[in-house]
């Protein structure tokens, strides 16, 4: 049963708010394998059966070395999950580098936790290391000691099987750092909250999905003044799924920039509060240009978040038939709801005018540039009824002057001989009179 163990130990570092926990290690090794378990006050993982993803287990033990230090976590390896955490204990790393039971009997008695409880016995009885208590006859021991002595210096060693049960990623992400001491000015929270942006990032890498919101809560310090409440919450969205954590962690920080707190911090929280799939990125040695755009959308969210929501507008598309009305400038606040294109029966023009031009009518035919010959059509649009006045906050309509919205149109796509292809439509004015209006050119 002898394989490829990972064992990680959190450790308090310098500067660091508080140590890591063994549940938020266990979500952060998920991202690389499949088979995690914790194991005491560690976490074990069998990453052998990936290794050939990362190109062998030289570039899979730099990988996890690299980011074992962003969440304060010491590291080892060795043949079992036993032998792995004996070694972390004892701050040693490579368990591979001799015979594993050369390594295991050099160690004391405390690096296991079954013979750690007898360590007093064993010590009267001239144990020092793992190496003497494996020199004991074996039906002493079993006779003088329990059973989990025996069972865990043969799974160490492997020479029996170990069964662990393995994690099971939650649905859902909600993590929490206790502060070692009280954050008085908001952008110092993003020391702490970056800890749990790493678990965060982790835990949506395995589940192949992307936040597109993610909420930062704090909590007072018992000791700060009652009117400032219990603490407070910022909810930062993002305009696409992702998982970056430099990205994240830019986005929070200009808000926190901005914000003022009201008492002392000693807690915070993060929870993913909306997620959505995210596409994975593509692995080919070719460019993709389909990329090439990320590093905008990227640029306008910091911008958003250090200006305001109201200073980066976007267009969207809106249900409505109306061609000068498809499309409203919105705050990307609200582009997380995408509305679903309006159908229409005819190709719609690549330019519209502001406003519709009259066209001159010759044998009740119209001119432009030419007599248009009418290609497609007609295709109707009506409505608009509830519509009073241009003046409504849309940018339509000239001067604050009233008109009627209403409209009842039948569209064609019109050939001028010398303007190129026109969207026009005929409308009714009052009873049976009637004109032509050119309304938009194709590109």
């Amino acid at each position: 049963m002898l394989g490829h163990w990972a064992a990680l130990l959190p450790i308090p570092l310098p500067n660091c708010p508080s140590p890591i926990d063994a549940p938020s290690l266990g979500i952060w090794a998920l991202q690389f394998t499949p088979r995690v378990a914790l194991l005491e006050e560690a976490v074990v993982a069998e990453v052998g059966a990936c290794a050939r993803l990362f190109g062998g287990m030289e570039p899979l033990q730099r990988t996890v070395q690299a980011q074992a230090g962003d969440i304060g976590a010491r590291l080892a390896w060795a043949p079992t999950g036993s032998a792995a955490l004996a070694l972390v204990r004892q701050g040693q790393r490579n368990g591979f580098a001799a015979p594993l039971a050369q390594i295991l009997d050099a160690l004391p008695l405390a690096s296991l936790t079954p013979v750690a409880r007898h360590g007093a016995t064993l010590e009267r009885m001239g144990c020092r290391t793992l190496g003497d208590v494996r020199k004991l006859p074996r039906g002493g021991l079993a006779r003088r000691f329990d059973k989990a002595l025996l069972l865990a210096l043969d799974q160490a060693y492997g020479l029996r099987p170990e069964a662990y049960e393995w994690i099971v990623l939650p649905e859902s992400f909600h993590a929490r750092l206790e502060l070692m001491a009280r954050v008085e000015t908001a952008p110092a929270l993003l020391f702490g909250a970056r800890r749990l942006l790493v678990q965060m990032a982790a835990w949506l890498s395995a589940r192949r999905l992307g936040a597109t919101a993610f909420t930062l809560r704090w909590r007072h310090d018992a000791m700060g003044p009652k009117k400032a409440g219990a603490g407070g919450e910022r909810t930062i969205r993002t305009a696409q799924p992702t998982q970056n954590v430099e990205h994240f962690a830019r986005l929070l920080g200009e808000h926190l920039d901005k914000l003022r707190l009201l008492a002392p911090v000693g807690e915070i929280e993060l929870l993913a509060s909306e997620v959505a799939s995210v596409v994975e990125n593509n692995r080919s040695l070719l460019p993709d240009v389909v990329c090439k755009g990320a590093s905008v959308e990227l640029a306008l969210e910091r911008i958003a978040a250090r200006l305001g929501e109201h200073c980066v507008r976007c267009p969207a598309l809106t249900p409505d038939h109306r061609l000068e009305w498809m499309q409203r400038w919105e705050a990307r606040s609200s582009q997380h709801t995408r509305r679903s294109e309006p159908p229409y029966g005819l190709p719609l023009p690549t330019w519209i005018l502001d406003a519709p031009l009259r066209l001159a009518e010759r044998e009740h035919r119209p001119i432009y540039q030419g007599p248009l010959q009418m290609l497609l059509g007609p295709d109707r649009v009506e409505g608009g009824w509830w519509h009073r006045s241009a003046g409504d906050g849309h940018g339509h309509g000239h001067g604050g002057d009233e008109e009627a919205l209403h409209v009842q149109r039948d569209y064609w796509l019109a050939l001028s001989p010398h303007a190129g292809l026109l969207w026009v439509f005929q409308q009714r004015l009052a009873g049976d009179q009637t004109a032509w209006f050119l309304h938009g050119y194709f590109g």
